[in-house]
């Protein structure tokens, strides 16, 4: 009997042989269908005796040379102290073929090139007529402006960064103000809106009154105050606001476009007559196996106690990635399947009827963990009829209605968002009648939540929304 000196030792052990495992089949689970992709041609990089499946039933013709075959286990076998040396140095280490750096290099080079602000500016800096002194100053003012289309030192900084004068930088100035896009070079906001409504011919005008005197009140709404100091209508406040939400307050952004995001759904969801169809969509995920040539060799005894342990370390770490694979593929769609069991309506209807879900309610008809549910939807996407949806969407608490109905908190924001976008522009509504709408509905919800539910869909308080 072991005492607890080998039980402690025995246990050391069997937690260092699984824990590498169980990282291992986490990340698998976690990774999202792109990320697993890499993984997998990783493995099939460093491992020899795995293999990807071919996509057709041709017939393949193998070498039964095996002096040949034994020459090349015994290379590898003298290499994998190499390998596993230079991995533990290389946490990160993902090594490519020549094929994957040409298409990755085919890529990065396919990409077009995004024309800065300051390269805009410049280019009309060229074609103007202007003096080495003159264009110089006007170099710096470029240098200066932020992503945004402002300017982000004062010209007395530049001043003293630079070789040029103050009288010089603002003739400067004046002359980038004039280029395009309008309102770049501003120094702040007021100051950007003024050069456009100049730009548009609209100096002195109830607009330019406006922002020049009143910038505060017009973002807080307060038109009859403004008219009141203006000596005009509300009306004529009202129709001026319109113009002045018409300017750009952020000239430069449309040089830095937001870059362009692209998901991969892993779960297809089909309609097919009455009912709906989840499949995977695993085809970027290489099939694997274990190649066969390399378990016979395991069989041959003339192959020495190197080579076979070798080999059949390689075979069980491959067979615990091609396990570790098919159960995260098969978690993900039994999770898929519940989901969309439970919310036929959503898929049938829209948002309004998506019913509430937890994780420990998936879990608990899924037979797994909660916490396993967590990971296998996490930066997964499934694509419906309603669009292509984070998975994690249809996880939300909710509310009981009085007719006993179930719905999510997502519904309940949809029906703030219908109420908001139907009401009478000159008479919003407040978070106190949205909350009274919604009890007629039977709906028990409370002010604080509605004005939380407003915030999270951008939507101004009722006094910010009013129009004149």
């Amino acid at each position: 009997m072991a005492g607890p000196g080998m039980q402690q030792i025995q246990g050391l052990g069997l937690q260092q042989v699984l824990a590498p495992q169980l990282q291992q089949s986490l990340q698998i689970l976690q990774a999202p269908t792109l990320e697993l992709r890499n993984i997998v041609q990783q493995e099939l990089q460093t491992n020899p005796v795995l293999e990807e499946e071919p996509n057709t039933y041709e017939t393949e013709e193998r070498s039964a040379d095996e002096a040949d075959f034994q020459e090349e286990f015994e290379k590898l076998a003298k290499l994998d102290e190499e390998w596993r040396d230079y991995m533990a140095q290389n946490v990160n280490y993902s090594a490519r073929s020549q094929e994957d750096e040409e298409r990755r290099q085919f890529f990065l080079d396919s990409i077009a090139n995004q024309e800065t602000l300051q390269q805009h500016l410049l280019e009309q800096l060229n074609t103007a007529e202007t003096g080495r002194r003159q264009r110089k100053a006007a170099e710096q003012i470029i240098g200066n402006i932020d992503d945004y289309g402002f300017l982000s030192a004062q010209l007395d900084e530049i001043v003293n960064q630079s070789d040029v004068s103050l009288e010089e930088l603002t003739d400067a100035l004046h002359l980038v103000q004039s280029l395009h896009p309008v309102g770049v070079a501003a120094q702040d906001l007021r100051d950007c809106l003024l050069i456009q409504l100049r730009r548009l011919g609209k100096a002195g005008s109830i607009e330019y009154q406006i922002v020049d005197q009143y910038l505060e009140e017009l973002g807080r709404k307060r038109y009859p105050d403004i008219a009141r100091r203006l000596g005009v209508s509300v009306d004529q406040v009202q129709k001026a606001a319109n113009l002045i939400s018409t300017l750009d307050p952020k000239p430069g952004q449309i040089f830095s476009p937001e870059p362009n995001s692209y998901v991969l759904p892993d779960v297809l969801v089909e309609k097919v007559g009455d009912e709906y169809v989840v499949s995977l969509t695993g085809d970027q995920i290489p099939h694997l196996r274990i190649n066969k040539t390399y378990r016979d060799l395991m069989a041959q005894s003339r192959n020495g106690a190197e080579v076979r342990d070798y080999i059949r370390e390689k075979i069980r770490s491959g067979k615990f990635l091609i396990k570790s694979i098919h159960q995260r593929q098969q978690t993900i769609l039994n999770i898929a399947s519940e989901i969309v069991k439970r919310q036929k309506d959503f898929l049938d209807f829209g948002t309004a009827f998506l019913k509430p879900m937890t994780m420990v309610q998936i879990a608990e008809a899924v037979g797994v963990h909660e916490t396993t549910v967590s990971r296998a939807i996490s930066g997964k996407y499934i694509a419906t009829p309603q669009g292509v949806l984070d998975m994690k969407f249809f996880f939300t608490p909710g509310y009981q209605t009085s007719d006993g109905i179930s719905l999510s908190n997502t519904s309940v924001k949809e029906a703030i968002g219908d109420l908001v976008r139907n009401e009478n522009a000159r008479m919003p509504l407040s978070d106190k009648e949205i909350v009274e709408i919604l009890s007629e509905r039977g709906i028990p919800i409370a002010r604080r939540t509605v004005a939380k539910y407003r915030a999270e869909l951008n939507i101004l308080p009722s006094n910010l929304r009013k129009q004149f």
